[in-house]
């Protein structure tokens, strides 16, 4: 089973960013765990409100594990030892074969802490890390585009409905965006080539994938004397 493990700053980061691609992994046998850096909360106590969130969100799309580290919100420059020691604790219990994190380059400073410490783990810990975009990316040029179905989208938006207490969430903008964000970066071309239910769209660039070659002798002599 593979095992995907996605790190992010903040609650509902990681829907914003990848719901649909979330709820695809676990359609398709994965094992999805969602790790939080923060409550939301500058209080190391936490926020139970916006756990509350994150795990009704979790259950519409399948994740899980969705767990939860007490670095204070907005605080995480501060506190790199503590993220660094944390994020070794989550890789060394889930052993993820695929990582996803912020993108380095942006504007909120908890998101490029997060992305800085989960690439040097993720380099030696996982075989595969690729970041996502968040709203607050700058100069994200993607090498993989994800492209969903209306059911997927419909996923995502739910999760991002639980979200309650973020009246800042607007699911207009984010349903128009994931209906023209590959238009940049994909010619018309190719656009026009896509299969009619790929209508909704997730961003990444990939930092690192490694791919191991099958010996199909063998996996024909193996399966001739099963």
């Amino acid at each position: 089973m593979t095992t995907v493990l996605i790190v992010v700053a903040h609650p509902d980061d990681a829907e914003i960013a990848m719901g649909m691609r979330m709820r695809w992994y676990a359609q398709n046998g994965a094992r999805v765990r969602v790790h939080c850096l923060t409550t939301g909360t500058p209080d190391p106590n936490g926020n139970e409100v916006r756990r509350r969130e994150c795990l009704a969100a979790a259950a519409l799309l399948g994740v899980e594990d969705y767990t939860f580290s007490a670095i204070p919100d907005s605080r995480f420059t501060d506190h790199r030892g503590d993220i660094n020691g944390e994020l070794f604790r989550v890789f060394r219990q889930d052993r993820p074969d695929t990582v996803y994190t912020h993108y380095p380059s942006d504007q909120h400073l908890d998101h490029i802490a997060t992305a800085q410490e989960v690439t040097a783990v993720a380099l030696r810990e996982a075989a595969n890390l690729t970041y996502f975009r968040s709203p607050y990316s700058t100069g994200f040029d993607p090498n993989e585009i994800f492209m969903g179905s209306q059911e997927l989208l419909r996923a995502k938006q739910a999760a991002l409905q639980c979200f309650a207490s973020q009246q800042q969430l607007d699911m207009t903008t984010f349903t128009q965006l994931a209906g023209v964000a590959h238009r940049q970066h994909v010619h018309h071309r190719v656009v026009e080539r896509f299969p009619l239910h790929a209508t909704a769209t997730e961003l990444f660039t990939i930092a690192r994938r490694v791919e191991i070659a099958t010996d199909s002798t063998r996996a024909a002599r193996t399966a001739s004397y099963a």
